[in-house]
């Protein structure tokens, strides 16, 4: 009687670290490929997005798609920023796509010199900057909030290879969820 009890305790303790091994297992594979939770440390992308807001990014979208105009990103910082010693992932917003001329001047973005709508910026931006050809397999990121954002028009073309993911919901603070 005994050694069944003991049988039994023992089958209920692998039992439990089994499913703990493979939750640990199954959540280390999330994060690593499909989705990860990540805080935003700054105001470059106000209104959007806040600083300390809480952000689910989208690992997997890019494997199989190419970023679009008004995504938001979150990358790894670009040789330019290394050299400054900013080794942080940051987020931004895709603005000027490979081959496209971007140009920014008198408080609007120019593509191929048609201005583009952005209902989404803090103010508009006061400074001109380009025009300029964005590379192959690279793009032009700007934060939202134009004139606090140190982006693409201070340090160059973002490497198509250096982004993480998008952004796909916003979850923190609640009252202020978005899927984007």
């Amino acid at each position: 009687m005994k050694n069944s009890l003991k049988s039994k305790l023992a089958s209920f303790q692998f039992e439990v670290w089994g499913i703990m091994g493979a939750g640990f297992l199954v959540g280390a594979v999330v994060h690593t490929f499909v989705a990860e939770v990540r805080y935003v440390p700054s105001l470059s992308m106000k209104p959007t997005v806040e600083k300390r807001d809480r952000i689910i990014l989208d690992k997997l979208y890019y494997r199989y798609n190419v970023p679009k105009r008004q995504e938001i990103v979150v990358f790894k910082p670009p040789e330019a920023l290394l050299k400054l010693s900013i080794h942080d992932s940051l987020i931004k917003r895709v603005i000027g796509l490979p081959g496209e001329q971007v140009q920014v001047k008198h408080g609007q973005v120019y593509i191929n010199n048609q201005p583009l709508k952005e209902d989404y910026i803090a103010e508009p931006p006061k400074y001109n900057w380009g025009p300029q050809i964005v590379p192959p397999k690279s793009y032009l990121v700007l934060g939202d909030n134009r004139n606090q954002s140190f982006d693409s028009h201070e340090w160059g073309f973002l490497p198509q290879d250096l982004i993480v993911g998008r952004t796909s919901v916003r979850f923190w603070p609640l009252h202020r969820i978005k899927f984007f």
